[in-house]
């Protein structure tokens, strides 16, 4: 994938929920062919459709509920290219258990998540920066949506702002408190299962029965 993924309109607005989303497309279609790239008024239209943001009114710029923009996703769909995108399924993931999270990017390609921005951030959004605990300059600025499509031992690999960062395991221990995980029929189009042979189908049941265990 490219060093430059676009922002989606995120640089002037607070639709990061959306362009989360847009991210996420990206993943999903660059590891099973080649990479979609929803046009940025495109995200705009779902920002409008599912937080309502109307163009022009600074007002209505309050960015979205996560939980909300997936539903709106599965239930409505987003505009892509003429058409109407639906996510097949999402289910909420413990952010405390690291398992889960890493299991959740390996059968979904991605998680799709919220985290409270600490002030130090806003001095190290060059692309590649490492985000990590800076104790005692960890003030609350804001909330952020992002997603994070791979990890290793020394932490995460997030796409925000149309680049990548290194979001360590403290920092997610520390700020993170959303994490999703999305079913999407782009991440099984090319050969009907994902990486690790798993279906659609498969996958929605597994997180049916993840969803009844955390109702329970």
């Amino acid at each position: 994938m490219p060093a430059n993924l676009g922002m989606m309109g995120n640089s002037a607005l607070g639709d990061c929920t959306c362009a989360a989303w847009g991210h996420a497309i990206q993943v999903w279609t660059a590891n099973v062919g080649q990479m979609v790239t929803p046009a940025d008024s495109d995200v705009l239209a779902l920002y409008e459709q599912a937080c309502g943001y109307v163009p022009g009114d600074p007002a209505t710029d309050r960015g979205g509920v996560e939980q909300g923009v997936l539903s709106y996703l599965v239930n409505t769909g987003a505009p892509l290219g003429g058409t109407r995108h639906r996510l097949a399924a999402f289910v909420e993931v413990d952010p405390r258990n690291p398992v889960d999270v890493r299991q959740a990017i390996a059968d979904c390609g991605l998680t799709y998540i919220g985290f409270n921005v600490p002030n130090f951030l806003t001095s190290i959004e060059a692309p590649g920066s490492v985000w990590d605990l800076q104790p005692g300059n960890d003030a609350i600025v804001g909330g952020h949506a992002v997603i994070v499509a791979g990890y290793n031992a020394g932490g995460l690999r997030v796409i925000s702002w149309g680049s990548y960062y290194t979001m360590t395991w403290s920092f997610w221990s520390r700020f993170v408190d959303e994490a999703y995980a999305l079913a999407d029929p782009d991440w099984f189009r090319a050969t009907g299962i994902d990486p690790f042979g798993m279906s659609l189908p498969e996958l929605e049941s597994q997180m049916s029965a993840i969803k009844g265990v955390a109702n329970a």
